[in-house]
């Protein structure tokens, strides 16, 4: 079973977004802002205890955002730049490794927070059909072939490659199965 953990955060206003956060130094480098930053370590102290660096990766983040009115509501990827970023830095694991999707955008909270959802996501390895080929050609043994036959070669076993797009993936599929 997949771990899911659910983060309730204060949403501090635009300093968040990806098109705030940064500001611009006279030397033309550029700085997180203190509210920014502010933001991301208050995320991190959170994220922490959560250990997500013994998790199974990918992990799917989700965000969902309460706000005051629709004015003040942000295009919520906006904030995944920051996001990720705090989470990366509190847990260590590479934000390459995250799936970030946009969850619900609703307005009329007086308080408005962000619902920040971090959850394991279990990918299965690849859909495996084992239909037999409809030709009547035969294999070893004068059985009919099927799209996945097992054949003796030199002294080991080998795998042929299920016909069609995904023939390489299937294939190696099986190898791991150690038929």
């Amino acid at each position: 079973m997949a771990r899911q953990e659910t983060i309730k955060i204060e949403y501090p206003g635009s300093v968040i977004s990806v098109n705030h956060y940064k500001g611009r130094r006279r030397d033309g480098g550029t700085y997180t802002k203190r509210e920014a930053q502010a933001f991301m370590d208050e995320l991190g102290w959170a994220i922490k205890s959560l250990h997500l660096e013994d998790w199974r990766l990918p992990l799917e983040i989700t965000c969902n955002g309460y706000f005051r009115h629709w004015g003040v509501a942000p295009d919520l990827s906006n904030l995944s730049k920051v996001i990720c970023d705090a989470i990366q830095e509190a847990s260590g694991v590479n934000d390459k490794d995250f799936r970030w999707r946009d969850g619900e955008r609703l307005a009329g909270y007086k308080d408005p927070y962000l619902l920040i959802i971090i959850k394991e996501r279990v990918e299965p390895l690849a859909s495996v059909s084992f239909m037999p080929n409809k030709s009547k050609s035969k294999g070893i043994g004068g059985k009919s072939k099927g799209n996945l036959s097992k054949q003796i070669k030199g002294g080991r076993e080998m795998t042929r490659k299920a016909t069609g797009a995904y023939g390489e993936i299937i294939s190696h599929a099986v190898k791991r199965l150690q038929w």
